[in-house]
């Protein structure tokens, strides 16, 4: 899944930026409201990490903005007051949640992981394929109940493959998904996670093209 937090302060942008690489996201980071609302428009997101006092476009007129836009991703404020009126009006403007600096980030992940489950018909579906099973609320991914070790990148395409089971995914697609828009790879880099990631999965008992080569176009489950 892919956030984008937008955070003027450096310090504390990186700090959740980590965390959030740890806990599997895709992390874009903004750090006025201007360059905040160009992310918005440039990618999807499933949640938007927005602190309030930000330049050129407080996090007050961004969020306004995006509602007003009708995009309905979850926006979770951040923000230094701790005042019912700085709440109501972030709530008032759209935001789906508010968290009053400092907060403790093991909560904060844990409010992360209430608003994305939100917009989920089932909280945490399990993804299967074949033998293959991902459960997205421990990280465990089994095929033939054998557990695989996966990195982060491994697992994040695997789920990519999975939510989209019927679809061809180029290169240029799997990096817009996986990889923030500061530190994108070569489309060469998606062709080895590929290949390690068949490794693994054949160590398991997965068949050689269980991900399926669509030559000129990019890869899939292999369907059937």
């Amino acid at each position: 899944m892919r956030i984008l937090l937008v955070e003027d302060d450096e310090r504390i942008a990186n700090v959740l930026a980590a965390s959030l690489t740890e806990q599997r996201y895709t992390v874009d980071m903004a750090g006025d409201g201007e360059k905040g609302w160009e992310f918005i428009e440039a990618f999807s997101y499933d949640l938007i990490l927005l602190d309030v006092m930000l330049p050129k476009l407080n996090g007050i007129g961004l969020c306004q903005r995006i509602r007003q836009s009708g995009c309905s991703i979850p926006v979770l404020m951040l923000t230094a007051k701790d005042t019912s009126e700085d709440k109501v009006t972030g709530l008032d403007v759209g935001a789906d949640d508010y968290v009053v600096k400092p907060f403790d980030v093991p909560e904060l992940l844990a409010r992360i992981r209430a608003l994305l489950r939100r917009g989920n018909v089932a909280p945490n579906p399990i993804l299967e394929w074949q033998q293959l099973r991902l459960d997205p609320s421990s990280y465990e991914v089994t095929y033939s109940d054998q557990i695989l070790h996966l990195t982060p990148k491994e697992y994040g395409l695997l789920e990519l493959f999975l939510r989209n089971e019927n679809l061809v995914l180029s290169r240029s697609a799997i990096l817009d998904n996986l990889w923030s828009f500061e530190d994108p790879p070569s489309e060469e880099a998606v062709k080895v996670h590929i290949k390690d990631l068949r490794k693994k999965l054949r160590k398991v008992g997965a068949p050689p093209d269980f991900i399926e080569t669509v030559y000129g176009v990019g890869y899939r489950l292999k369907q059937g």
